[in-house]
């Protein structure tokens, strides 16, 4: 047993795949959610709550994406 893992990244959801990471902002609230973007529904799928920009980052990493390659709005 090994004290030290290194990290993997968990997999794409399997209706995630081929949609693109999104932020989105609440009007009312200014609550913000990271997800996977839907076009055909659009909904965020697999969405977290963002307290800050580490959460982004966080969400990138998980995973296995580079927030730098694809811009989030």
């Amino acid at each position: 047993m090994s004290l030290f893992k290194s990290f993997k990244p968990l997999p794409v959801p399997k209706d995630c795949e081929g949609l693109e990471i999104r932020t989105e902002s609440s009007v009312c609230t200014g609550e913000k959610i990271i997800g996977f973007y839907d076009p055909v529904s659009k909904r965020l799928l697999c969405s977290e709550l963002v307290r800050s920009d580490e959460d982004i980052r966080a969400f990138y990493k998980k995973y296995g994406r580079d927030p730098s390659d694809i811009g989030h709005k």
